[in-house]
């Protein structure tokens, strides 16, 4: 399917903050002074921020994902902070304690990293899920409870989550109720060979994590910036068509013979509200088929619960959604 062309003009000569599609622009050529590839990656994150989900990103060691993760970081003014997390990290080490000063004889909060606007969990699955747990109520409500008291977080807020692939030794996976709170798993697959060759060439002279200020990465976006690029998706128009061939893929998960637990209508609605997201920074006012295509596989891929027999087989979530795609008719 061939997308509609912006008909409003020509693009401004400078990113305007209300535009999605320029803020995109401008993002993902700062993250590409220090990231070689991992477009839909950078996409898939961008997405996420304009409509305040978080993304888990999988990979083996060693693709870049949290160089990519610090590389968006610095090219949006935001505070963010990185949580490396191991087998003995305690949840409030995440969430912030209650720690007893001596000097008042009181019991003060020392907030902990999860008091940010952007949240690294780098290698999310390397901790148990006593821990894993912590993120729960910050992802889902924008808020940590600590001896009872619920504490804000700044606005916005996202968590972006790396991990190894579960079958790598001394991980756990995430729990189900944990996996629904992220929009988006992110595979971040190995490079072309000519990505790789441009890697070795950027890289090759540095030693443990590169430097990103000897990229010159600056920030491109701010806090105002994303409101009003949000004000924007929340525009984008939502057809009924559209929202029926969102439910019929939901429903269609329900039933597939491979899948034992399908997408449920929470799925559905960020699935519709990614739609919008993408269609604004595709410089659209409406949303199109081709966007909940683009967007179902990330989306859920983390949600389905595969049968045991499609598991001895190999079927994977990816397949059994595509297969999904094929067979329910799209809107024209």
């Amino acid at each position: 399917m061939t997308e509609p062309t912006d008909q409003t003009g020509p693009a401004p000569a400078h990113p305007t903050p209300a535009d999605p599609r320029e803020a995109l622009a401008a993002v993902r050529g700062e993250v590409a002074k220090a990231v070689v590839g991992q477009d839909a990656a950078v996409t898939g994150l961008l997405i996420g921020l304009l409509v305040g989900g978080h993304v888990l990103l999988e990979g083996v060691p060693g693709v870049a994902k949290t160089l990519l993760v610090r590389s968006l970081a610095a090219a949006l003014d935001l505070e963010a902070k990185r949580v490396q997390f191991t087998p003995d990290l305690m949840p409030g080490d995440v969430t912030g304690s209650l720690i007893y000063d001596s000097r008042t004889a009181r019991f003060e909060f020392r907030p902990g990293p999860v008091f940010t606007n952007l949240l690294l969990a780098d290698e999310i699955n390397r901790t148990p899920p006593k821990t894993q747990a912590s993120l729960l109520e910050a992802m889902e409500e924008r808020q940590v409870s600590v001896e009872g008291q619920p504490r804000a977080l700044p606005r916005p807020f996202m968590v972006i989550a790396t991990q190894n692939p579960v079958e790598y030794e001394g991980t756990y996976p995430l729990p189900e109720a944990q996996l629904d709170r992220f929009l988006f798993k992110i595979s971040i697959g190995y490079p072309s060979s000519q990505e790789e060759m441009e890697i070795v060439r950027r890289h090759g002279g540095a030693r443990g994590m590169p430097n990103l200020d000897a990229f010159g990465l600056k920030a491109v976006a701010s806090k105002e910036d994303i409101a009003l690029a949000r004000a924007a998706v929340a525009e984008i128009m939502l057809t009924d068509p559209i929202c029926a061939y969102i439910v019929g893929i939901m429903r269609a998960t329900r039933g597939h013979p491979s899948i034992e637990t399908g997408g449920s209508p929470r799925a559905g609605s960020m699935l519709a509200t990614a739609a919008r997201a993408r269609a604004a920074v595709k410089g659209r006012s409406f949303v199109i088929p081709d966007d909940i295509k683009y967007l179902c596989v990330p989306l859920l891929r983390h949600r389905l619960v595969m049968t045991p027999a499609a598991e001895i087989e190999g079927t994977s979530p990816d397949q059994a959604v595509h297969e999904i795609l094929a067979q329910v008719p799209a809107p024209r």
